[in-house]
């Protein structure tokens, strides 16, 4: 049974690693991850892994996509492009518990989808002006939701998270496990 990663993020691929399952091929879904007006971050996490699993042409095969959103309350939290970008998403996050909503979609090779959804409350310490500065400094923060990577630097000003952390880094692995396992792929 062949597995396609409908993404190009490496951490995904390590995450898999961890779980023994190395993909046949990585093709990354094409899709516009623009959030629908009053789209709220559940509903947009589990829209945008849909998308992900439908957009990859891959007959005959399992097709593995995934979607982490960063919530502030009702608000979603963009990638970060700009160090602009991801002060203003830091300076939010300091001292306040947010959401990550990590959706799981498996298609299978008949077509049909099979969904998961986890959800964990990571709470950052309150940031002094010198710590955003350091952690900004970085890099670390280009292009990761909400600004910040808890496998890296940032772990260090996380106080507290309920939930699951591969699932914050981007891939929830008992929930991709489960998915694997009910759709018959063979897992060492």
């Amino acid at each position: 049974m062949r597995l396609i990663l409908a993404s190009a993020s490496p951490r995904r691929l390590e995450l898999l690693k961890r779980i023994g399952v190395v993909p046949d091929a990585v093709i990354p879904a094409e899709i516009d991850e623009t959030p629908l007006k009053g789209e709220l971050p559940v509903r947009y996490a589990c829209r945008m892994a849909t998308a992900k699993a439908a957009a990859v042409d891959a007959p005959g095969a399992l097709v593995l996509a995934a979607d982490t959103v960063v919530a502030a309350g009702r608000r979603i939290l963009p990638k970060a492009e700009t160090e602009a970008e991801a002060r203003s998403a830091l300076s939010l996050l300091s001292g306040r518990r947010h959401r990550v909503h990590s959706a799981v979609t498996l298609r299978a090779s008949d077509g049909r989808m099979r969904h998961r959804l986890s959800t964990s409350a990571v709470a950052f310490k309150r940031l002094s002006d010198d710590e955003l500065a350091a952690y900004l400094a970085g890099g670390e923060w280009h292009g990761k939701a909400g600004g910040y990577a808890i496998q890296g630097a940032a772990e260090a000003l996380i106080r507290q998270i309920s939930g699951s952390w591969s699932g914050v880094v981007g891939l929830p692995l008992f929930e991709t496990r489960a998915l694997l396992r009910a759709a018959g792929y063979k897992l060492s």
